[in-house]
């Protein structure tokens, strides 16, 4: 049997964990808060729901995900798995210390995988001393539905590693897509400056949140608007992702608008809130 171990029961921890269980693998979801863990579980159990009622999945099957997902709160229950998927806040001092307990813990045969999605992989790889089993599995939001897995090569990722998690991937239903390690990678360095513009059109009065993205609906075929899509993601994310491209190309076109600074000061960061450029229940 496949075991995986998931760092972190967030959304997107969480989006992993149902993924890999769906398909067969053993899931350890692994987070310091039981809360999360609590949190996390329901989640799962709610878009497994959604799917058995959309007749995706079976009752049984169902049951079975649920059922190959067990929770712990400690790094040290990742020991004895194939592969680990880091899915932790996007901050680089959380993500490398857990990379360091990582490989202190696990196997010599073990891949250790983030999820980040913008922070340097070969930076992460170099708190480890594996760093050609450590890559990057950029998985999209929501993870149970998006197909694409952006599959991140470090410096010194092997050759092995890469075709390992290629394959895997496919496995699980995804398309994944080689990137090389670079700021952002291809996803968040060509979305987020498109959101960060449209947040800049509502800061100067240019459009309504509502009538940027009917623009980009209706004009550009876009299934969901890129304010609409910031709320989604989360606007603290945004601002994390965006503050990294701006620093490490040094190009001011990464520069987070003012108005999404304010935004997160002030808690508006999205659903996971309630409130960001639009109202939630």
């Amino acid at each position: 049997m496949n075991r995986v171990a998931v760092v972190g029961a967030g959304t997107m921890g969480n989006g992993i964990a149902h993924v890999f269980a769906q398909h067969g693998w053993e899931v350890r979801l692994i987070d310091v808060s039981a809360e999360a863990l609590d949190i996390g579980l329901a989640a799962i159990r709610k878009n497994v729901a959604r799917q058995v009622k959309k007749e995706l999945l079976t009752e049984a099957a169902a049951a079975e995900t649920v059922a190959r997902i067990e929770t712990a709160g400690e790094l040290g229950a990742a020991a004895g798995v194939e592969l680990v998927v880091e899915a932790a806040s996007e901050r680089p001092d959380l993500k490398f210390q857990i990379f360091r307990d990582l490989a202190a813990v696990c196997g010599e045969d073990t891949i250790l995988a983030s999820n980040t999605s913008s922070i340097s992989i070969t930076a992460i790889a170099g708190q480890t001393d594996c760093p050609d089993r450590v890559i990057g599995m950029h998985f999209m939001n929501p993870v149970p539905v998006m197909k694409l897995v952006e599959v991140i090569r470090g410096h010194h990722t092997s050759d092995a590693t890469m075709d390992r998690v290629m394959t895997l991937a496919t496995a699980l239903g995804k398309t994944p897509v080689e990137v090389n390690d670079y700021p952002g990678f291809v996803s968040n360095r060509v979305l987020m400056p498109m959101i960060n513009e449209a947040i800049y059109c509502v800061m100067e009065g240019v459009a309504t949140p509502e009538a940027v993205d009917t623009v980009m609906k209706l004009g550009m075929a876009h299934p969901m608007g890129p304010l609409a899509l910031a709320d989604l993601i989360g606007l603290d994310v945004c601002l994390s992702i965006l503050t990294v491209l701006h620093e490490e190309l040094g190009d001011d076109k990464y520069r987070p608008c003012p108005l999404l600074r304010r935004m997160v000061a002030a808690g508006d960061l999205g659903r996971k809130a309630g409130r960001g450029f639009y109202v939630y229940e």
